[in-house]
């Protein structure tokens, strides 16, 4: 298919050249030129805007930081996309913005899905995350190629909106369990207990999690290099507090994390990896 991509981040980059793998003809636009550049390196054909990239593609993919962005460039991929236009935003971003996409593009024709993703930069690169849509079944069902091309996991989870609300969900329970794993970490250190086996056998038996598959060696190393932001998680967790707030419900352990998360990124570690709130739970205890 002809997908027009735009957002070629560190989530976006992987996708689109996965997209490539999968046979597809891309074309892709990002605010940074070398993303552009590497892109057409791999075989697609970069742009010098989104509307370029928008431009007879089939599918448009947008993969961008935040609400505020993904409102400046839906209204272009509605007016400038061809009819039936399928458009698929991948994002992190506030439901009600996915439902206020929605009906701008129902107006015109362009058919819609929040489709916002989880496993990081590593699930992007290996093209085995999980992607939870909000739509209409038939839209979803014409993604189905595309985004299993993205993802192992692909999971219509309601109407527009949908997908962010179960996003939001997810991003409360990484946040949580970061914490807590923080906490096992430096609890096994004061008591003088090698956290690095400690944690070892906790993987191995109820509470093993994808994260301590994924991070606990390079927690207990204090290697914070960035799959994933926490910038972005604190973002995050601004949605799912917003959208507790929206639904009506009281999350206070979403609350705690998102506290947590903020303190992370005002004691400057908002460039770090998410797993850097070991570095809050550790100054708390210094």
């Amino acid at each position: 298919m002809r997908i027009g991509f735009i957002g070629l981040g560190i989530m976006g980059s992987p996708m689109a050249a996965n997209l490539l793998k999968a046979g597809h003809v891309v074309t892709g636009y990002d605010v940074s030129s070398q993303r552009v550049d590497q892109l057409a390196e791999l075989g697609g054909k970069g742009v010098a805007s989104a509307v370029e990239a928008v431009a007879g593609a089939e599918i448009v993919i947008t993969m961008l930081p935040d609400s505020p962005q993904v409102e400046e460039v839906a209204p272009l991929v509605i007016e400038y996309g061809r009819p039936n236009l399928l458009y698929i935003d991948m994002s992190t971003i506030k439901p009600e913005t996915s439902r206020w996409v929605a009906r701008k593009a129902a107006e015109t024709g362009v058919r819609t899905l929040d489709a916002p993703v989880s496993g990081g930069e590593r699930g992007a690169v290996d093209g085995t995350l999980s992607i939870m849509v909000g739509g209409a079944a038939e839209d979803v069902e014409a993604a189905g190629p595309v985004l299993r091309a993205l993802g192992t996991t692909v999971v219509h989870v309601g109407p527009a909106g949908a997908g962010q609300t179960v996003k939001a969900a997810n991003q409360l329970v990484v946040g949580g369990i970061y914490g807590l794993v923080s906490e096992a970490i430096v609890l096994l250190e004061a008591s003088g207990v090698d956290p690095g086996a400690g944690l070892d056998v906790l993987a191995g038996g109820l509470a093993g999690s994808r994260i301590l598959e994924l991070k606990r060696h390079t927690m207990v190393k204090r290697e914070f290099n960035p799959g994933f932001r926490i910038d972005l998680h604190h973002k995050d967790m601004g949605i799912a507090v917003a959208a507790a707030r929206e639904a009506g419900v009281s999350l206070p352990l979403t609350g705690q994390v998102a506290q947590l998360v903020a303190a992370a990124r005002a004691q400057g570690h908002g460039s770090l990896d998410h797993s850097a709130l070991l570095k809050v739970i550790e100054r708390l205890n210094a």
